[in-house]
């Protein structure tokens, strides 16, 4: 299993928020690229970021912050949040994104997930947030009556190259991920799962490394507020 770190953008600022509301924001830092720097520097992978104006507008607004980040580091990189078309895949794709992740559109505008999967196999993730099992979409604000794990089945069945999966009751609350949830829905494909939300300890860490199969586990607020320190944490699931 791997650890990500995450750098969620706002208004082209490093930021984390509590259960995704946009007004429970905290800016970690006005530079994203020097802080992608750092987490690589400990030894990361693979970086996770989001565009949070994306995600609740639905209309990507940290590009720029985005190619600075890519130009920075030599990681692979994983972006989501409002990538609702075609156009905004080619692009991300063209400046060396390595995966994008796709979320509100798996609900809205199924038929993007197939194309963008036939287009670019291995690169589009699938981004399911849910809460008690059902899907919340558009930044968490909307709650559906859809399944998660029967949206997971579907997009598996659509070629998608794996699922980052969010219980959102639980991130940035530091009181630990969903360890249920997550191992039934990695028990339930054949392609792999990254777990996030509620990483905060090295206990958390261990605990998803006990689930077979899980691909990684993203943790935000945790590295920022020093509740975990990233060189351990890798250092524990690399040993």
């Amino acid at each position: 299993m791997i650890v990500i770190p995450a750098i969620d953008l706002k208004d082209g600022q490093c930021v984390r928020l509590l259960q995704g509301k946009k007004e429970d924001a905290t800016v970690y830092s006005d530079d994203p690229a020097s802080t992608a720097k750092k987490w690589e520097s400990c030894g990361a992978k693979l970086l996770h970021v989001v565009d949070l104006d994306g995600a609740f507008t639905g209309s990507q607004k940290n590009i720029e912050s985005i190619r600075k980040i890519r130009q920075a580091v030599n990681m692979e990189i994983e972006v989501g949040g409002g990538i609702r078309d075609m156009d905004r895949i080619d692009l991300l794709i063209s400046l060396g994104i390595n995966r994008v992740i796709l979320g509100t559109v798996a609900i809205e505008k199924p038929d993007l997930i197939k194309e963008a999967c036939r287009k670019y196999p291995g690169k589009v993730l699938v981004g399911i947030d849910a809460k008690n099992g059902l899907v919340a979409v558009k930044g968490w604000v909307e709650v559906t009556e859809v399944k998660a794990k029967n949206l997971a089945l579907k997009m598996q069945e659509y070629g998608a190259a794996g699922i980052i999966y969010t219980d959102i009751s639980k991130d940035g609350m530091m009181t630990g991920p969903n360890i249920k949830a997550t191992r039934e829905m990695v028990e339930s494909l054949n392609i792999p799962v990254i777990a996030s939300g509620g990483v905060s300890s090295i206990t958390d860490i261990k605990n998803l490394m006990a689930i077979k199969n899980l691909l990684g586990a993203i943790t935000g607020k945790a590295i920022y507020s020093s509740a975990i320190d990233l060189k351990e944490a890798i250092r524990i699931t690399e040993a």
